[in-house]
Formats: C-alpha cells, sequence, structure tokens
C-alpha cells in the first residue's frame, strides 16, 4: 500500500510527463507539423488534411498545459485540488482520442502506428484512475 506521500509524488511525476509529452506535441503539430509526425512514424497529410493536424495539436497542446498549469497553480491544499481536478477531467478526452485512433486503424482510415496514441492514452487513463484511487494529502502539495 501506497503511502499518500508517495501516492502524491507518482501524480506528479506522471503531470509532469503528460503534461510534457501533449504540450511539446501539440506545439510540433502546429508549429512543424511535418516534422512532427514524421517522429510519430505516422504518414504527413497533405493540403487541408495537414492544416486539420495543426487544428488537432492546439487542442493536444491545451491537454498538456493543464497538467502543467495544475502544478503550477495555488499552493498547498488548492494545488491538491487542481492536480486531483486534471487527472480526473482529462480521462473522457484521452478516452475518446485513444477510442478515435483505434477505430480510425481498425477501419482503415488511419496507418496502424496511429495506435501508439491509444497505447499512450489508454495507459495514461489506467495510471491516472490508480492514482485518483489513492488518497494524499492535498495540503502537503
Amino acid at each position: 500500500m501506497m503511502t499518500s506521500a508517495q501516492t502524491l509524488q507518482r501524480a506528479r511525476v506522471l503531470a509532469v510527463l503528460a503534461g510534457a509529452m501533449d504540450f511539446g506535441t501539440g506545439l510540433g503539430m502546429v508549429f512543424l507539423p511535418s516534422f512532427t509526425l514524421k517522429l510519430m512514424m505516422v504518414p504527413v497529410p497533405e493540403g487541408d488534411g495537414l492544416l486539420y493536424a495543426r487544428f488537432v495539436g492546439a487542442f493536444v497542446g491545451a491537454v498538456g498545459f493543464s497538467y502543467l498549469w495544475a502544478l503550477l497553480s495555488g499552493v498547498g491544499a488548492e494545488r491538491g485540488r487542481a492536480l486531483r481536478a486534471v487527472l480526473r477531467f482529462t480521462i473522457p478526452f484521452r478516452v475518446a482520442a485513444g477510442s478515435f485512433c483505434l477505430a480510425a486503424v481498425i477501419g482503415g482510415a488511419l496507418a496502424p502506428m496511429w495506435l501508439s496514441v491509444t497505447l499512450a492514452d489508454y495507459g495514461l487513463v489506467a495510471l491516472q484512475t490508480w492514482l485518483l484511487r489513492g488518497s494524499w494529502e492535498e495540503g502537503a502539495v
């Protein structure tokens, strides 16, 4: 059984990693979409498809920023509540994005490498759910 301090530390680490991953990916998709998609090893769309990828990047970046914002907002219990809220709030978005990619790969609309998004999102859903089941002293943040 984890102590509340261990749970809190793991929640902080997850928020830093998930936030950096999504914020960086989002910024990359907005400002360097071809480069970012090549790094992800997925086909780079042309024309309107690339514009849409940039639009999606804005949302991905915003989700990532929300994790980082929670780590920096307020002090003590307020920061703990923000961290818990972002872990809870981002779960439906991750389920939706991961499920869309899974269905699109199965349906042949996206390349199989897009399953990396599904795995990352579903993995984070599992970790966030696990952390939210634990307790941590919000004032210790």
